[in-house]
């Protein structure tokens, strides 16, 4: 009997050293620049622990609209623990030099609240290392513009999406709701 409360009590008086699981995902541990701003995005801080939908975005390009349904995605879903990130590219050659004119696209014609980042690279050896790791992890880069990975709450990629499939499209909502659920 006294074992039992001696372990018992040693198990009180150790110091809790926390699991592996409150640890940021290699995926996250990164800082980008926030658009239109001198701020930096540091990822862990901002997603960690959160679903996570990574899309490489461009101001000029037939799919720019899609902007529209992320918001939509974002509002319907952030509540719950989703959050969007948007990475402008010129890697397809279909993006601004111009950062203000990026954001003006982003902000004053589609309304976009969720964050996003100044123009980056997103493919091959120049990649943001964000998107090597997203690469890397779905076996797939960015073909083009609107390219949409979809991070699960451990700081895994679950699903990703080509251009062409809408923020709307049920198989992405079906991965957003999926990322979400508890670990």
């Amino acid at each position: 009997m006294k074992v039992c409360t001696l372990i018992a009590l040693l198990a009180f008086a150790l110091p809790v050293i926390p699991a592996a699981a409150s640890e940021c995902p290699a995926l996250l541990q990164h800082e980008l620049p926030k658009l239109r701003s001198k701020e930096r995005v540091d990822l862990c801080q901002a997603f960690q622990g959160k679903a996570l939908v990574v899309v490489n975005t461009a101001s000029h390009c037939g799919y720019t609209p899609q902007f529209k349904g992320l918001e939509a995605l974002y509002q319907r879903y952030r509540d719950d623990g989703l959050e969007v990130l948007g990475v402008p590219s010129d890697d397809f050659f279909q993006e601004s030099d111009d950062e203000a004119e990026t954001a003006e696209v982003c902000y004053v014609n589609y309304g976009v609240t969720f964050t996003m980042t100044q123009t980056q690279p997103v493919r091959g050896r120049d990649a943001t290392p964000l998107f090597r790791q997203l690469a890397e992890q779905a076996g797939q880069a960015p073909r083009w513009n609107f390219y949409k990975y979809v991070v699960d709450r451990k700081g895994r990629v679950i699903a990703h999406f080509s251009s062409k499939v809408k923020p709307d499209d049920p198989a992405l909502v079906a991965a957003v709701e999926k990322a979400l659920q508890p670990e």
